[in-house]
Order: structure tokens, then C-alpha cells, then sequence
């Protein structure tokens, strides 16, 4: 095997980048012998729709849609084969969220043509009928693979796992949500049950990577990254440690500003990479999957981004 394909094959690099602008194009765009998918991501915006006031804070004039649907259109703009997707928060935090019911947050999703989504506690803040009322307006489809709505009005309107191919690489998509007693009223999600996320999470690898044979697995989940306090509580890592077939987690809920994806083994001794972009759409995360033809090898850059 070749330097490069050992390279390929093991790298990893990220970066946090602070200064306005666009993000750099790869080291990789022009080896014809790869193949680039480029995955935008959000977690947490929580119906911040405006940027951050100008009050002197550390967040001022951070975040905004307008600003996040520019640099999306950018990246797009630069690389070819681009997923957007978001893990899940995306109601609740601003008086937009209070006098629309979360529908500005899902036509703005729509107009920057979000690929897929996965729910947080916060998205139950309307009640499933309130989420129902605004699912609509989302021309993209809602991934969890461990509520069972059957016995709701949600009851096949989400998805357990979505395939997206692009480029000739099978993508397969995933979604894992928290357990919602305790942090949201039981009313507001009724009969919900909640299934145990590891063996979610490894059901639908198991279809996506054997029956599907998917190239590349994504987890979006809204367990959280960790839990220092209470390490056996089910996390990202927790989640990364007992689990195979998963290649990319894209957390939310802890609200967790990560510089570059965190390296984790799973049980079968291979690595996981988790990111996760904090909160209120301050980051934009943007990881690049390099696929060599035969796709067995690849390297992933994570350049997190500003939106300022």
C-alpha cells in the first residue's frame, strides 16, 4: 500500500476556524482518485433566527439564519456533494418560537434545503400536535430510530433511517433521541415510548451498512456528548463504545463546542468520530469524508466554523 492510501486511511485533522469568509477548499478536491462528500451540520439553533444582540456578551452578533443560509450557499457553491443535517433543538429560546409555533424555523430549514433532522426534547415543547402542525412545512424528512410513535399522531410520519447517495457513495442515516421523562411533560408526548439507543442505534447500522450496504454511517443524536458526573449515563461516547458500524456521530443537547471531531473506539476496536457544534447557530460544522474508489480507505477534515 502506498504512503497516500496509508494517509487516506488513518488521518484525521481539524481545525476552528475564527476569521470571516469561506472555508478553504480541500487538500483532496482535485485527486481523481477520491471522492468528497462534504457534511454541513447544526445542533441546538433553539428558533435563534436572529443573530445574538449586540450587548457587549461573548456571543454578540453570532449566529443568524440569513448568515448560516449564506454560508451554506457557499459551501455549495465550492464542493459538490453536500449533506445538511441537524440533530435536533430546533425549537424553543427565542419569542420567535413563542409566536409561531416553531414554523419559521421549518420554512427557514426548508429554504436552505436541509437534507434530513433528528428531534430533541425542545421539539416537544409544542406538544406532538404542535410538532405535527409544523412538520408540513419541513421538506425534509425527521430521522429517530428509538421513539416508537405507533401509538400517536407522528405514527409514520418519522423515519427510523434514510439513504442518501451521492456521487455513487450510499449514505445511511440514523437518529437517536434522549430519554424525554424528566425533561419534558408527559403530556406533551403523550404515548411515546422510548427504546433502549444502543440497541437502536446498532439495529439500524446493522441495515444500513449489510442489507442496504450503505458506504458511510451517520448517528444523529441528541443524547448528549458526555456526562462527567455520570459516565455510564448513555452519551455520544457511551453510545460510541457500544455500538460497530457507526462512522460519524453529530451530537447535540450538552451544548458542547467541540474544535475538532473526538476519536473514539467502538466495540469492535474501530474509530468512531464524534462532533458536535454548541448551540444557538454559532457554529457551522462542515466535516469532508475523502473515499478512495474501492471505498475501504478514507480521511475526514473538520473545520468548524463561525457564523459571523
Amino acid at each position: 500500500m502506498s504512503t497516500r492510501r496509508k494517509f487516506i486511511g488513518q488521518t484525521i485533522a481539524g481545525t476552528f476556524l475564527t476569521a470571516s469568509g469561506k472555508f478553504p477548499f480541500s487538500i483532496y478536491d482535485d485527486d481523481p482518485d477520491l471522492t468528497t462528500l462534504t457534511i454541513v451540520h447544526t445542533n441546538d439553533v433553539h428558533s435563534r433566527i436572529d443573530p445574538f444582540p449586540m450587548d457587549g456578551s461573548r456571543n454578540a452578533g453570532l449566529g443568524g439564519a440569513a448568515k448560516r443560509a449564506q454560508m451554506i450557499a457557499d459551501i455549495r457553491k465550492q464542493e459538490a456533494n453536500v449533506l445538511l443535517l441537524d440533530s435536533g433543538d430546533i425549537f424553543q429560546g427565542t419569542p420567535y418560537f413563542n409566536f409561531f409555533g416553531g414554523e419559521l424555523e421549518m420554512k427557514l430549514m426548508t429554504e436552505m434545503a436541509y437534507d434530513a433532522a433528528t428531534m430533541g426534547n425542545h421539539d416537544f415543547d409544542a406538544g406532538l400536535d404542535g410538532f405535527e402542525k409544523q412538520m408540513k412545512h419541513a421538506k425534509f424528512p425527521f430521522i429517530v430510530s428509538n421513539y416508537d410513535f405507533s401509538d400517536t399522531l407522528l405514527h409514520g410520519k418519522i423515519q427510523q433511517h434514510k439513504v442518501i447517495e451521492k456521487d455513487g457513495i450510499k449514505v445511511g442515516i440514523l437518529g437517536i433521541g434522549i430519554d424525554l421523562d424528566g425533561l419534558v411533560p408527559a403530556k406533551l408526548y403523550a404515548n411515546t415510548i422510548y427504546n433502549d439507543p444502543i440497541a437502536a442505534a446498532q439495529k439500524q447500522a446493522d441495515i444500513l451498512k449489510e442489507e442496504l450496504k450503505c458506504d458511510y454511517v451517520i448517528c444523529l443524536s441528541h443524547l448528549g456528548f458526555k456526562y462527567k458526573n455520570n459516565p455510564n449515563l448513555i452519551s455520544d461516547i457511551v453510545l460510541a463504545e457500544n455500538t460497530s458500524k457507526i462512522d460519524l456521530i453529530l451530537g447535540g443537547h450538552t451544548h458542547t463546542f467541540l474544535r475538532k471531531p473526538v476519536r473514539v473506539k467502538n466495540k469492535l476496536g474501530k474509530e468512531v468520530n464524534i462532533n458536535q457544534c454548541g448551540w444557538g447557530g454559532i457554529l457551522l460544522g462542515k466535516i469532508q469524508v475523502h473515499f478512495e474508489k474501492n471505498r475501504k480507505n478514507k480521511c475526514i477534515t473538520c473545520k468548524n466554523k463561525l457564523v459571523k
